[in-house]
Parts: structure tokens; sequence; C-alpha cells
């Protein structure tokens, strides 16, 4: 009775957890909406900055002096001249005598003194523009996490609200083999999630003064559970002692992968602007990553680093791939005055169902190996940090056991022979035989190299970074 209590209490408490994380997700979701409103639709200069800098100039020079009427005539709705100035000081950034009006050179006895003033009210409007422009940025980059943060939130309460306690049915068989081997369970709270994947939370202590690592304990509650592939993730203790503590485990999906990366820096460079991330820090996911930094050598280096990293760092803090990239892409907007930008090319795999989810700023193709061919997966022309409303697509596809995820930098795609250089190595990727992931990485590279262009003196093209990150999947 007792434990059933405690069962029914527990199920409480998710409810009354996942109804308060859901009002936090709506409260979070109403701020973000509160200040969505966007940005001016035109960046650049308006009618009414025109008309500042021009009653500014007059004050400073003009005084009592109306020869001209040039403000008083501006100040017309139907003003052709207003746009005309507009224009001029945009694509020159200044405004010249020829851009000046006939009557205003013929009559102004001050006219350099008005130009040399306009310009220079113009040049502060711009200015102030940037800085306002810089600022909504920022703000929209707060607001993009508020929402995102709201999904986060919505799905986890969703996720707490779905989940299966299936304590009762396996929790007496899960002590009793933790007992035969010298460990108390306390207390243990068993899930099953929508996926069918299952986790763990024991609350322990071993009873002889002994220590048990966490990786021998998640065999014995895979033994317990009917299923071995149970592991202990890395941000949960790493040790079971006399001292009672609450340990987190995790079941092991349905698929497992293994990868290899091949990769060569410029000619005459000792680092590769070129950089990849492979990670399985998320429980029952993978992520692969590849950034091509702009140029070469150690500046492109440094910033197709910060790339991965921080794409990696959000994804595995709980944020959507489209909210990674996005994010990424408006940081690197707002950080420094000189553009360095950097393409992406993002992979998720979920090790239980196979499914990949790719989504790309200005990254070439990814092609996937299965039975059936290569599968081509391309999206997205610009590359993170030069426009401030990039929308990433997603593109999906399910894996099968033995499939192979070809990740690759535009070097290695300008290598390939020909005028169709996805199409060329689509080919050599089909004819290829079936290796380890690091075979086929190094083979791949290899065909790239081989196929480098000749000049026109005969020597070999210089070519750019390559690298090459290939992943496959195998079912347990």
């Amino acid at each position: 009775m007792w434990r059933r209590t405690k069962r029914r209490d527990m199920a409480d408490v998710n409810v009354y957890t996942a109804s308060r994380l859901g009002e936090m997700a709506r409260s979070l979701g109403i701020l973000a909406r509160s200040c969505q409103d966007e940005m001016d639709g035109n960046p650049g200069l308006t009618r009414e900055d025109a008309l500042a800098a021009m009653q500014m100039s007059a004050a400073m020079v003009c005084q009592d002096c109306s020869r001209c009427n040039l403000y008083s005539d501006s100040k017309k709705e139907d003003s052709y001249y207003l746009y005309y100035l507009l224009r001029a000081f945009e694509q020159k950034g200044k405004v010249e005598f020829e851009d000046m009006p006939r009557f205003f050179l013929e009559s102004c006895r001050r006219r350099e003194d008005y130009v040399s003033q306009l310009n220079r009210n113009l040049g502060r409007a711009t200015m102030n523009l940037e800085w306002k422009n810089r600022f909504l940025e920022s703000r929209d980059t707060v607001m993009v996490q508020f929402r995102e943060l709201a999904v986060i939130l919505e799905e986890f309460a969703h996720m707490m609200e779905q989940a299966s306690d299936i304590t009762g049915v396996k929790g007496e068989a899960v002590k009793r083999i933790f007992r035969q081997h010298h460990m108390v369970v306390e207390n243990l709270l068993l899930l099953e999630h929508e996926n069918r994947q299952r986790e763990a939370y024991l609350t322990m202590r071993t009873v002889n003064g002994r220590c048990v690592t966490a990786r021998e304990a998640a065999e014995l509650l895979g033994h317990a559970m009917g299923n071995k592939g149970w592991y202990a993730p890395k941000d949960t203790r790493a040790l079971v002692t006399k001292q009672t503590a609450t340990i987190h485990f995790s079941e092991a999906g349905r698929y497992r992968m293994m990868h290899g990366v091949a990769n060569l820096p410029r000619e005459g460079e000792i680092l590769s602007g070129d950089n990849y991330t492979y990670s399985e820090e998320i429980p029952g996911q993978v992520i692969m990553s590849v950034s091509d930094g702009m140029g070469s050598g150690e500046q492109a280096f440094v910033e197709s680093k910060r790339v991965v990293e921080l794409a990696q760092q959000l994804l595995e803090a709980g944020f959507s791939a489209r909210a990674a990239l996005k994010m990424v892409n408006t940081v690197l907007m707002l950080t420094g005055e000189e553009q360095h930008p950097a393409t992406l090319d993002l992979c998720c795999v979920d090790l239980h169902t196979g499914v990949l989810e790719a989504m790309k700023l200005g990254a070439v193709a990814t092609f996937v190996l299965s039975g059936n061919g290569v599968d081509v997966l391309e999206a997205g022309e610009v590359p993170a940090g030069v426009l401030g409303e990039v929308e990433p697509v997603l593109l999906s596809k399910k894996l099968w056991d033995g499939d192979r995820v070809i990740m690759v930098t535009d070097g290695v795609l300008e290598g390939c022979p020909g005028e169709d250089k996805e199409g060329s190595l689509r080919e050599y990727i089909e004819s290829m035989e079936v290796h380890s992931v690091q075979e086929m990485a190094d083979e791949i590279l290899e065909f790239a190299l081989g196929s480098c262009h000749k000049g026109m003196n005969g020597d070999e093209w210089c070519r750019d970074d390559m690298m090459v990150l290939v992943g496959g999947i195998w079912r347990r």
C-alpha cells in the first residue's frame, strides 16, 4: 500500500511539474510576442532623416536666408529631389555639387558650407541608424532565445506528461539484482517515453564498503530490464559508494554509429579552415557538423571552430537544430565589425528511430549511401554571419542498417572532375567498395586530390581546404 501511494504521489508530482513548466513556456511565449515588432523593412535612411539633416544644415549655415527654399520644397510629399539626394548619398557616401539642384548652385552664397554640413549631418544619421539596427538585431536574438526556451519547456512538459511510469512492473527485479551484488536501491523511478526510450533514476548505495562504477551498475540494470543496452550518461555520477546518491541511467538506442574523418589544409597552410564535431553527448542522439571558414589559415580555422562548437553547445543545451543555426547566425552577425562568414552543415541522427535531420547554412550537399544508391541532400546558399534574416531548411531522411552519411566541404567538391561536381562525387561514392567509415573518408579525399585541375602553365591548381566526415549507422 505504501509503495502504491508513493508511486501515485510521484505521478502527481510529475503532472504538477509538467503543468508548471507549461505555464512557464506560455509566459515566455507571451513575452517574446510582446516584443516581436520587427525591424523596419527599409534599413536605409528615410525621408525624415534627410529632412532633419537639411533642417539642421539650414540652421547652422543659412540662418535667415530664404533664397533657394530648398528645405521647404523638399517637405512636399511629391518631392523627387529628396529621394534623389538620399540615393546619391547611399551610393557615393557623400553628396556632391552636381547632385544639388541648379537653382541652389546659382543662388546660394555659402553652398560649400551647406554641402559640407549636409554631408556631416547625413553621416551622423547613418551612424545612428547603424547603432539602431545593431540594437534591434540584439533584441531579436533575445526574443529568439525566449521563443526557443518556450518550445523546450513545452516539449519537456509534454514528455513528462506522456512518460509512462513502469516502476511497478520492473522495480522489484531491479532491486533484487542490485541486492545480489551488495547494493541497496532505496528509491527508483523507471520511465518509458513516447519513442519507447527508457531511462532510470536510482537512489542507491553499496553495503560492503567497496565502490562500483556506474558502467557496471548500468550493466546490472540492463539485465534486470531485459535489455543490455543501458549506460550512465557523462553528466551523472561515475561511482556508486557507501554514500547514498541518485544516478541517472539511459537506454541506448536501437542503432549505433561510428565515424571517420579525413582532412587536408590548403597548400602552404599549417591550419585548415575546415572544422567538424561528432558528439554523442545527448542520450539517444548523434550530432555531426562540418564548417568551412572563409578563406584559409588561422583566421578561417578560428571562425569555423567557433561555429561548430557553438552549434554543438546549443544543441546539447536542448535547443532545436533550427534554433541553434539561427542563433549561431545572429551571434556571428553581432560580433565584431569585420564579418568572417562560415558555412555550417549540421546532421542530427536519432538512434532510436534512425531518422536523420540535416540543416545547412551555405554548406554543400550531403550524400547518403544506402542499398538503393546515393541520395543528395542540399539546401542553403548563404553562409552564417552574412544576413540577419536566415531561415534554415530542414531535410529529413530515414536511415537503415549499414547506411553511410558523407559530409564534405566545398574544397572536396571543387576537386571533383567535370562540370557537375555533385554528380561526379555521387557516381564515385556509388562505385566504391563499402569499407569502414575511416577508409571511406580517406578514399573520398584521395579521389578529390587525384582530380585536381591543371593550370595554364601545367602547375597543379592551388586547392582549397578539404574535409570529409563519414558516419555509419548499424542496428544493435
